[in-house]
């Protein structure tokens, strides 16, 4: 079709449609930008009433705790915490003498005799009383006790050895004391006993 409007009239037409159109453009990004706010007006609320809601939990739990005495749970748990470490260390010093006195007497030479056995508080040690036909029997009960090779004792040191010319009826004349000391690591503590939980 061939359009006979004066260019003056043309151009207005042009200009006007080009007017609608912007126009509709205007109107769309109004609608999206009140779109856009109230949809961040609605995230603005609900994230103050997620803040609310997390500070009315927080004042609740510790409400809670404060009722429930958390000093006074703290102190029991602290005294159960001692009580057990008390424990291992009454097993640390724990001696079993059914395995201690069976190695002993594994290693003491012919004519020696036991006869007194004492713990040694806080020092891992032991006294040992032993009755001797005589003075180098009494001192190979010390070497036998201290050889690493027997794996009795770490360490073992004669005290005193006492010799009488007529001991009294069924005593040996020599009594030697000599003091024991326990290794980090001996078999003889309950507390290095394997399986021992």
């Amino acid at each position: 079709m061939i359009n006979l409007l004066p260019p003056d009239v043309k151009q207005s037409y042009r200009y006007g449609l080009a007017n609608v159109i912007l126009f509709r453009w205007i109107m769309a990004c109004i609608v999206a930008l009140v779109g856009v706010g109230v949809i961040a007006t609605y995230g603005w609320l609900n994230f103050h009433q997620d803040i609310n809601n997390y500070n009315d939990q927080v004042t609740h739990a510790s409400n809670v705790l404060k009722k429930e005495n958390q000093v006074s749970t703290y102190a029991q748990v602290q005294d159960i915490t001692n009580n057990f470490t008390l424990s291992v260390d009454v097993l640390k010093n724990e001696v079993l003498f059914s395995k201690l006195l069976s190695n002993i007497a594994k290693v003491m030479p012919a004519n020696a005799y036991l006869t007194g056995l004492s713990l040694v508080k806080n020092q891992g040690a032991i006294d040992m009383t032993v009755q001797t036909q005589d003075q180098f029997t009494a001192t190979q009960v010390q070497i036998n006790l201290a050889d690493p090779a027997n794996n009795v004792f770490s360490k073992a040191d004669i005290n005193n050895i006492t010799c009488v010319q007529k001991p009294q009826v069924g005593q040996l004349p020599c009594v030697v004391t000599i003091r024991a000391l326990f290794g980090t690591d001996n078999q003889y503590l309950f507390i290095n006993q394997k399986g021992t939980s």
